[in-house]
């Protein structure tokens, strides 16, 4: 009797099982359409999902909304604070501009120290064994390009023109380690602070700016850009930001550690500046051509 029992209750087992995985069977296979029970379940469940889901939709959207104009009025109101600031710069711009035009007629003259004309170049050659010390551009002296022009990038000035071809020049960055490439420089601030470009530092990749006084306050943000007063290079021509002051080795002097605007390593097109104001040289050049000139008529007469 109890090895029947046994076996019945296995029989009952196996049979449970086998239901079981016919059901399992049954629910997996694809059929077009449910049965009456599960159709039943189905629309209960969505009948009810219905209910919760539109109230809490609602709320969601109202809440996002509310965001929305939130967010919109913070907007509106930076914008305003904006507007207001465009205003007063344009405002002022125009007051200088007016100024300017003013002065300029005063003195008879249109070009000042930041006149200059745009040559576009391309780079066409650079020595890996020189690659912070030079490049070669595809214009010379048949494109007017002269020994000294300034050359910039869309970022910020480069170097300048150390030797001029027929066709292509011979372009020295300012990353040069070379303490004759001077450059002279004006630090922006409430009043301008002076100084010379004096090669870069190797380690922090920073441009030197030597020869500050003392006494100026430097700080680190400051634009520097060409000062125009070497007689080379237009004035406003921008290098970079400074971004520590060390003092120099006596005190006497302080020194301003720049990062450069333009990108040394990677440089494909760029621009040579002719400055528009007659340098000295020019003038030495027009004087000596004036009094030869004169010395011939001289001769003449006698």
């Amino acid at each position: 009797m109890p090895q029947f029992l046994r076996n019945k209750r296995l029989i009952i087992l196996l049979a449970g099982i086998i239901i079981l995985v016919a059901l399992i069977g049954f629910s997996l296979r694809d059929r077009e359409e449910l049965s009456w029970p599960e159709q039943f379940v189905k629309d209960t469940v969505g009948f009810v999902q219905n209910i919760f889901a539109k109230p809490a939709h609602y709320v969601a959207g109202f809440v996002e909304n509310v965001h929305d104009l939130l967010n919109t009025y913070e907007e509106n109101k930076v914008l305003k604070q904006h507007l207001d600031e465009y205003a007063k710069l344009r405002v002022e711009a125009d007051r200088l501009q007016k100024e300017n035009e003013e002065y300029r007629d005063l003195l008879d003259k249109e070009e000042t120290l930041a006149s200059y004309h745009i040559r576009h170049a391309s780079v066409i050659s650079r020595n890996p064994d020189r690659w912070n010390e030079s490049l070669i551009i595809d214009k010379g002296e048949v494109h007017n390009i002269e020994k000294d022009m300034a050359v910039i990038t869309a970022d910020g000035m480069i170097g300048k023109i150390k030797s001029v071809g027929k066709t292509t020049s011979s372009v020295q960055l300012l990353s040069t380690i070379d303490r004759t490439n001077r450059v002279h420089v004006a630090i922006q601030g409430v009043e301008d602070t002076y100084g010379l470009v004096e090669g870069i530092d190797e380690e922090t990749q920073l441009l030197l700016v030597n020869e500050i006084p003392a006494e100026m306050k430097i700080e680190e943000g400051m634009n520097v850009i060409t000062s125009g007063f070497s007689g080379i290079f237009p004035e406003g021509l921008f290098i970079g930001t400074v971004e520590k002051v060390e003092p120099s080795q006596y005190g006497l002097t302080q020194t301003a550690y720049v990062k450069p605007a333009a990108n040394f390593y990677n440089i494909k097109n760029v621009m040579v500046i002719e400055r528009a104001m007659p340098t000295e040289e020019d003038h030495n050049t027009e004087s000596s051509t004036e009094e030869g000139e004169d010395g011939a008529d001289t001769g003449d007469e006698s």
